[in-house]
């Protein structure tokens, strides 16, 4: 980043020890904390299994050549 732009973006008050910076940082952190809802975990096991059973197993591909 040049000179130029690094002043600009102190001088806009989006450095990152601004307020703004602080209070993304600290909802970036709480996002981060929480876990990861049971239902979606439900629901990529779901979706995973349908993946493994849609792809041919390799008896399949051989019974095939």
């Amino acid at each position: 980043m040049t000179q130029q732009r690094m002043r600009t973006r102190a001088e806009d008050g989006l450095g990152p020890n601004t307020d703004i910076g602080s209070r993304l940082r600290a909802l970036y952190g709480a996002v981060q904390e929480e876990g990861v809802p049971s239902q979606l975990l439900d629901l990529l096991e779901k979706l995973d299994s349908a993946e493994q059973a849609q792809q041919p197993t390799r008896s399949t591909l051989r019974d095939g050549e």
